[in-house]
């Protein structure tokens, strides 16, 4: 009797041991899968992100070999206390408030226009994620020409009907809103195609019981569609504000941070301060500074999703 009760209660450490066994086992292939990209992670994003955060809190320059002199918190207090930073981020905070809304609206209504075509949905997916897939440099070159005084394909249609132009990448009023026109063609289709593969995973039966039930076009979308894509468009808008926040390359491309700066991102002024000026531990430091910023933006974003899945 005493073997046949020590074996019963051994039973379960045993069994709980050879899942552990089989489970290591199991685990082995994943992770030999996974170390090339822990590797190449650490040594190209966690490595570097560390260094940068080492030289804010020096005098570090390209011109001169190591970190240089320690500064402590100099970098900081003097990025803090600058006009050209402050003006440089309310140039990217501005620019996000001129994309983001639009992105998102147009990205939902083309999305929910896609969704009813009976026939040729491939095509609209396709014309508008196309241009999404062209690199920034070919896009700066198609809207300067689209852009520049006199030669402008935007100058000679509106001229037509008589309908005056201002210099739109030359003058300080329309500068902001020129590139925010130009991202918004070039980035649409990512949120489109969001919103599309969101819209086909929304059952139809629902919309069919509410059209038994008397629900218009208009009410299905306000207490159905939208909805049921509260987290595609929680994701929508964080992945929005994030690339907008760290816009640099139209800007660069089609402006150069003009005229008079009024275009210069925060990833400008990090690039002038750092590869012009050659001072690369106050460019940390602001790329710090930056961070906090779109990692608050990550945090919100966060607080969102977990509020919405505590309602379902």
């Amino acid at each position: 009797m005493s073997t046949i009760a020590s074996t019963r209660t051994s039973t379960p450490a045993a069994a709980a041991a050879r899942r552990g066994r089989r489970l290591h086992d199991q685990g082995r292939p994943a992770t030999a899968f996974l170390a090339p990209f822990v590797i190449l992670y650490l040594a190209f994003i966690i490595g570097p992100a560390l260094y940068g955060l080492l030289m804010s809190f020096f005098d570090t320059s390209l011109v001169k070999p190591g970190l240089s002199t320690f500064a402590g918190l100099g970098n900081y207090a003097e990025a803090l206390s600058s006009r050209d930073f402050w003006s440089s981020l309310w140039h990217t905070i501005w620019f996000t408030v001129l994309t983001t809304p639009p992105l998102i609206l147009l990205g939902f209504v083309l999305a929910l226009l896609a969704d009813r075509v009976a026939r040729g949905r491939w095509f609209f997916r396709l014309a508008f994620f196309a241009p999404f897939i062209l690199p920034s440099a070919v896009v700066a070159l198609i809207w300067i020409w689209i852009y520049t005084p006199g030669l402008g394909l935007l100058e000679n249609a509106l001229g037509t009907v008589g309908i005056p132009v201002p210099d739109w990448l030359g003058n300080q009023s329309w500068a902001m809103p020129s590139l925010a026109i130009s991202t918004v063609w070039w980035t649409l289709g990512f949120n489109f195609v969001l919103y599309l593969a969101g819209l086909q995973d929304i059952p139809r039966q629902l919309y069919e019981a509410a059209a038994i039930d008397g629900a218009g076009p208009w009410q299905q979308i306000r207490m159905i569609t939208i909805p049921l894509l509260a987290r595609t468009t929680t994701l929508v808008a964080v992945l929005q504000v994030i690339a907008s926040l760290k816009v640099f390359d139209q800007m660069y491309l089609m402006t150069n941070g003009g005229p008079n700066f009024v275009t210069r991102s925060v990833l400008q002024y990090v690039y002038d301060e750092g590869f012009t000026n050659f001072r690369i531990g106050y460019a940390a430091a602001v790329s710090m500074l930056f961070f906090v910023v779109v990692l608050a933006v990550s945090a919100v974003w966060f607080a969102l999703v977990r509020r919405q899945e505590r309602n379902v």
